[in-house]
């Protein structure tokens, strides 16, 4: 058996890996945000956790030409949606996370927009066929909670298809303490499905334990995803 092709010193020894050093040459070494920075510090398996959540709504979002992302944090991994959808824009209620969001765009990645956008004050700018919100209805108390979806809604188009996901209510006694800081409307499964049904006609729900996705026992679950369409009037 021949031994594999060698490129010189200047390469890898594998050649197939040169396109590494290519990419690193013309793009750059990739900067992670300030939020997966985090993790990356404290506990590197949460980014495995969070790319997953991004993969399913990557997944059920594809083929839509418009996405917004409400509360996207540092919108490190919002490009795991960028790759399956027209056009995305990015909103959060916190300038640092935009203005992280726009510093860290890169040619050939460009969001569609990213602005800073309270959800409670009002629906955000312009109109979407689809709309995704990751880790973020936990924060919002729960009689704001269909205010806050009437305005995501009121920008979605009829026939628009809208993703929630959240921790469930089970796993919160196992969360660590910066997990539980800011979370104030963690639900059970059959909440939240429940509080979507008063938004639209047609609500699937999923479960997560860790990064994986399953339709099993609501209780075991630590994370909870409704897949929402055919908005109510």
């Amino acid at each position: 058996m021949s031994s594999p092709e060698r490129a010189d010193d200047a390469s890898t020894r594998e050649v197939q890996y040169n396109r590494l050093l290519e990419v690193a040459e013309h793009h750059g070494r990739t900067e992670l945000g300030l939020m997966m920075n985090q993790a990356w510090h404290d506990d590197p398996k949460r980014l495995t956790f969070t790319f997953a959540r991004y993969k399913f709504a990557a997944r059920m979002l594809t083929g839509c030409q418009n996405v917004l992302e409400v509360g996207c944090g540092d919108a490190f991994p919002s490009r795991i949606v960028q790759q399956e959808v027209g056009k995305l824009t990015v909103t959060d209620f916190d300038p640092i996370f935009i203005q992280e969001a726009q510093r860290r765009s890169v040619a050939g990645w460009e969001l569609a927009g990213a602005f800073v956008h309270d959800m409670l004050s009002g629906p955000p700018q312009g109109q979407y066929d689809g709309m995704y919100a990751l880790d973020v209805l936990e924060h919002i108390v729960p009689e704001n909670e269909d205010l806050f979806l009437s305005n995501m809604a009121a920008s979605l188009d009829p026939n628009g298809t809208m993703i929630i996901g959240m921790p469930s209510l089970e796993s919160q006694p196992y969360a660590s303490k910066l997990s539980k800081e800011g979370h104030v409307n963690c639900k059970s499964q059959p909440a939240l499905k429940e509080t979507m049904q008063r938004h639209f006609h047609n609500v699937f729900m999923f479960c997560m334990n860790d990064e994986v996705l399953h339709v099993g026992y609501h209780k075991m679950a630590h994370y909870v995803l409704a897949l929402c369409c055919n908005k109510k009037a």
